[in-house]
């Protein structure tokens, strides 16, 4: 793909300006993750046992820890490393809430942690069809970003998203991996289908207008992530637009108006939903920082018929960010 930058009607080769070692993408990601993943920085090169991570990450949206593994060459296997790290983690969880109660200067309890949500990030310029293919399951614990630099300052980041619909424990508990097995015990990635099952018809099939009209060209550079607890819609990987529960009668859905600072100043990508209509309950939850976070709550049923109104104002939030 070639790629150009426009000045007026004049078109001008950007040119790729590869990293020299992996130093570099680590120190543009650990000063962006909020921006690039919507996770929190803890620390760097922590080293526990014989492993070193790399960039160890909270997500205090789902409660969980993130490890980022940067790679410069692909003479590593994705799966064996991506599990052993989860392995390390999940039979080490002290450290892990000691290193981050010591970073964070806070006091994090190891039965706040959502451990099933726990995932690897791995980030390099470019991963081979073998390291793809390793990660095409739908149930993998792993994330694939490649990274790119161009010579006009220009970053971009492009995940590799499996389309399988094959799990990796129907292979591991086939005499496969210890470790894969272990693991699957206590890590979990949902599906769209673990989200939706216990609802009913008539709330299914308002999702399904509503999924649609998300999908739509209105909302570009967006995506769905799937958590145990909701579905997130989020515009460029981590602004969050939309958070849908469902329940079997009801979909609950809250749309992010952002962040209040503990001085009282919003975030900058802060939104007051202008509801003409009165259909929303704003409400606030603190966190532990003191930021409060402002959402707002619709509860739909198998009789609504205004969804029209309802993309109008997850509209509002989608230009905010």
């Amino acid at each position: 793909m070639e790629i150009y930058s426009l000045d007026k009607q004049n078109l001008q080769s950007v040119k790729l300006f590869p990293f020299k070692r992996e130093k570099e993408i680590q120190s543009i990601v650990e000063n962006n993750v909020d921006e690039l993943f919507g996770i929190e920085f803890v620390s760097t090169e922590f080293t526990i046992g014989e492993f070193r991570i790399d960039s160890l990450c909270y997500n205090r949206e789902s409660n969980s820890f993130v490890i980022i593994e940067y790679k410069k060459g692909s003479s590593y296997s994705v799966i064996d490393q991506g599990y052993s790290y989860m392995s390390k983690m999940l039979n080490n969880k002290s450290d892990f809430i000691l290193e981050f109660n010591e970073r964070k200067n806070e006091s994090l309890k190891r039965n706040q942690v959502d451990w099933s949500q726990s995932k690897v990030i791995f980030v390099a310029p470019s991963f081979n069809a073998y390291q793809k293919n390793s990660v095409n399951f739908n149930d993998v614990p792993f994330e694939l970003w490649e990274i790119q630099r161009f010579d006009n300052k220009t970053i971009a980041l492009n995940q590799h998203v499996s389309q399988s619909q094959e799990s990796i424990s129907k292979i591991s508990s086939n005499g496969g991996n210890k470790v894969i097995r272990e693991v699957a015990k206590e890590v979990k990635v949902y599906s769209k289908e673990d989200l939706i099952s216990h609802s009913s018809d008539d709330i299914r099939d308002i999702w399904s207008i509503i999924e649609d009209r998300l999908l739509s060209s209105d909302f570009a550079n967006t995506r769905f992530k799937y958590t145990r607890q909701y579905i997130r819609f989020s515009k460029n990987n981590n602004a969050a637009i939309v958070y849908f529960y469902f329940q079997k009668f009801k979909l609950k859905i809250q749309i992010s108006g952002g962040t209040i600072y503990p001085d009282g100043k919003p975030s900058k990508q802060f939104v007051e939903l202008d509801d003409v209509k009165k259909r929303t309950t704003r409400k606030e939850s603190l966190w532990s920082t003191g930021a409060k976070m402002i959402e707002f709550e619709i509860i739909i049923d198998k009789n609504e018929n205004d969804i029209d109104y309802l993309i109008s104002l997850m509209k509002q939030r989608y230009l905010a960010v």
